[in-house]
C-alpha cells in the first residue's frame, strides 16, 4: 500500500460523508448542497475526527468549477451574451460598487483602515459561480432570458475580479499593505494595460481561432467510433483549455472554461458534449462544495455572531435589494429583478480568493477572512430559499402595491402594439410566448403560410429588432395578465409557449382561457409528468422535445425499411 493517499482519502472521505449528509438534508426538506456543506465542516481542520487534505479538496474542486463553466457555455451561445449586455455590463457594474460601499462602510465601522475595507467590501460583492448554475439548472431557467441576464451578469463579474485579482499586488503598498512582488516593477497603468490586452487576446483567439478549431477537432474524434476518446476530448478540452487561459493570459480557470465551452458550442455534438461530462461535473460540483465547508471555522459564530449576521445581511439583503433595483430601474419585470436578486445573494469562490490575497498582502485581517468564509458558507446554504420565495413574493407585491406593476413600465411604447400593425392583429392571430431556436422557427412557419402572429418576449431589445423588422411583439413577462392582454390574447385563435422554462405556463393558460373560453393551447416541455398534468387538466396540446424526436426519427426508420424491403 502507497505512503501517501491523501487523494484517495480526500475523495472517499468527502464523497461518501456528502452522499449521507445530502441524503438526510433531502429527507429533511433542505436543499441536498446543505449536507455537502455540513460534510466538508465535519472533515475540515477546525472539528474533531478525520481532517482531509484542504489543499488536495481545493484543487479537486477548482476541476469542478471549470467542467461546470465549460458545461455551460456549451448552451450559452455568443449571441445570448450580447443580448443580455446593456443591463448585464451595467448592471454588474453597478452592483459590484453598491456591495463593496455597503461592505466597505462595515470595515470602517469596525475601526478597520480603508483599504482592509476596500478588499473586505469587493469580496462581498461576486457571487459564486457554481452556485448560481446550480440553481438555474435545479428549477429549469438556465436556458430563459431571466437566466441568460444572472449568467451574463456573472461573467462581468468575473472579468472584473480578474482585473481586481491583478491590481491588488502593485496597489498593495499605496493601500496600507505590503507591497507586492510587482510592486516596483511596472507602473500601475501599464499592469492595467497588459492585463487588459491579456484578456482581449485570450478572447478574440477564442472566437476567432477556437469557433473553427475545436469543432474541427470534435469531429475528428467523433469519426473514430470511440466513446472514450469522445469523453476524453470534452474532458482534456475544458481542463486543459482552462489551464493554458490561467496560465498564458492571466484568465481565471471558470471564465476560460466557460469560453471554451461556448466555441465549441459550433460544433454538431455540443449537445452529446455535454451529456458526456455531466456525471464528472456533478461529482466535482460537490467536492467544491465540500471544499467550502472545509475552510469554515464554526468558532466565529460563537466569538463574533453579530458580525457575522451584519456580513451576511451586506450578502444577502444589501446586494441583492441593489441588484433587484438596478433590473427594475432597466424597465424589466419584477419576476426576473427577484430572481436576478437571488441568484446574487450568495458569495462564493472569487470571494475566498480575494479574501486569501488581502491577508498575504496585509490588506485584510484573518478575522476578515473568517467572516467572509462564514457569510459565504450561510449565504450558500441559504440561497434555495430565496429562490422559493421569488413566486410569492412577486405575488404578494403585485397584489398589494399598485406601484410594482408601474416599476415594470407596462406604459412603456414597448408594451403596447404599434398602431401601424395593431388593426391586422387584432383578431384570429396567434400568441407566440418566447422568440428562442424554437420561437423563431415556429414564426418561420407561420409567415411562410400568411398566419398573423403577435410576439411576447421578455428581451427587450429582442422586441425592438422586431419591431423594425415589421413584426408585432410586445414586451414582458406572458405569467403577466397584461402582457398577454397587450398581445390581444382575447381574439386569438392559438396561444403557443416556445419558451424551455414554462414556470407559469398555467398562469398563461389561465388567463388566456378566462378571456377567450375558445382559444387553443400548444405548449413546448421537457418534462413527461409535467406534460401528462397539462394535457389532463388544462387540455393544452404538449409536444415533448425526445418524444418528438423519437417519433420523427422512428418514422425515419420504417420509411427506409420498407422501401429497402
Amino acid at each position: 500500500m502507497p505512503h501517501s493517499v491523501s487523494l484517495i482519502n480526500t475523495i472517499a472521505a468527502g464523497l461518501g460523508l456528502a452522499l449521507v449528509l445530502g441524503f438526510l438534508a433531502l429527507r429533511l426538506r433542505l436543499p441536498a448542497l446543505v449536507g455537502y456543506l455540513l460534510a466538508g465542516v465535519i472533515i475540515g481542520p477546525f472539528t474533531p475526527g478525520f481532517v482531509a487534505d484542504a489543499g488536495i479538496a481545493a484543487q479537486l474542486a477548482e476541476i469542478g468549477v471549470m467542467l461546470l463553466m465549460f458545461g455551460v457555455g456549451l448552451h450559452f451561445s455568443l449571441d445570448d451574451l450580447l443580448a443580455v449586455r446593456k443591463i448585464a455590463l451595467p448592471g454588474a457594474l453597478a452592483q459590484i460598487a453598491v456591495a463593496t460601499l455597503l461592505g466597505g462602510a462595515l470595515a470602517l465601522w469596525w475601526g478597520w483602515s480603508w483599504g482592509e475595507a476596500l478588499v473586505f467590501g469587493l469580496a462581498l460583492s461576486v457571487a459564486s459561480t457554481v452556485v448560481l448554475l446550480r440553481a438555474l439548472e435545479s428549477l429549469g431557467i438556465l436556458d430563459s432570458f431571466t437566466g441568460r441576464i444572472a449568467v451574463g451578469w456573472l461573467v462581468v463579474e468575473d472579468l472584473a475580479m480578474v482585473l481586481v485579482l491583478v491590481l491588488m499586488p502593485p496597489l498593495a503598498g499605496a493601500l496600507g499593505g505590503q507591497a507586492g512582488d510587482s510592486a516596483n516593477a511596472d507602473p500601475l497603468w501599464q499592469t492595467l494595460g497588459v492585463t487588459l490586452l491579456q484578456v482581449g487576446g485570450f478572447v478574440a483567439l477564442m472566437l476567432v481561432v477556437g469557433r473553427r478549431a475545436f469543432p474541427w477537432i470534435l469531429w475528428q474524434v467523433t469519426r473514430t467510433g470511440s466513446r472514450e476518446l469522445f469523453t476524453l476530448c470534452v474532458i482534456a478540452a475544458a481542463v486543459s483549455i482552462a489551464f493554458a487561459s490561467a496560465a498564458l493570459f492571466g484568465v481565471s480557470f471558470a471564465l476560460g472554461a466557460f469560453f471554451a465551452g461556448m466555441v465549441m458550442r459550433e460544433s454538431e455534438f455540443s449537445h452529446r458534449a455535454a451529456q458526456e461530462s455531466l456525471p464528472l461535473r456533478d461529482a466535482f460540483a460537490v467536492l467544491f462544495f465540500v471544499s467550502v465547508g472545509m475552510l469554515f471555522d464554526p468558532s466565529v459564530l460563537v466569538d463574533r455572531p453579530l458580525q457575522v449576521l451584519a456580513v451576511v445581511g451586506v450578502i444577502v439583503l444589501g446586494k441583492s435589494l441593489a441588484a433587484c433595483a438596478l433590473v427594475l430601474a432597466f424597465r424589466y419585470p419584477l419576476g426576473t429583478a427577484l430572481t436576478v436578486s437571488a441568484s446574487l445573494a450568495q458569495i462564493g469562490e472569487f470571494s475566498f480568493i480575494l479574501a486569501g490575497l488581502g491577508v498575504s498582502l496585509g490588506l485584510l485581517p484573518v478575522e476578515g477572512q473568517s467572516l467572509i468564509l462564514a457569510g459565504a458558507l450561510i449565504s450558500i446554504a441559504t440561497n434555495p430559499l430565496w429562490f422559493s420565495l421569488v413566486a410569492p413574493i412577486e405575488k404578494w407585491l403585485h397584489g398589494r402595491f399598485p406601484a410594482a406593476r408601474s416599476l415594470e413600465s407596462h406604459d412603456h411604447p414597448l408594451a403596447e402594439l404599434p398602431t401601424t400593425t395593431e388593426a391586422r392583429y387584432l383578431s384570429r392571430q396567434v400568441v407566440l410566448v418566447g422568440y428562442g431556436r424554437v420561437g423563431r422557427r415556429i414564426a418561420s412557419e407561420l409567415e411562410a403560410h400568411d398566419i398573423p402572429y403577435v410576439v411576447a418576449e421578455q428581451n427587450r431589445e429582442l422586441v425592438e429588432k422586431l419591431r423594425e423588422a415589421g413584426v408585432a411583439a410586445v414586451w414582458g413577462d406572458a405569467g403577466d395578465p397584461a402582457v398577454l392582454i397587450q398581445a390581444h390574447i382575447a381574439r386569438a385563435r392559438v396561444l403557443v409557449v416556445a419558451i424551455p422554462d414554462a414556470m407559469n405556463v398555467r398562469q398563461m393558460m389561465e388567463t388566456a382561457r378566462t378571456l377567450n373560453p375558445a382559444i387553443e393551447t400548444v405548449i413546448r416541455s421537457h418534462n413527461e409528468e409535467e406534460a401528462g398534468l397539462l394535457t389532463r387538466e388544462m387540455a393544452a396540446t404538449v409536444f415533448l422535445g425526445e418524444q418528438e424526436l423519437a417519433q420523427a426519427m422512428a418514422r425515419d426508420v420504417v420509411r427506409r425499411a420498407a422501401a429497402a424491403a
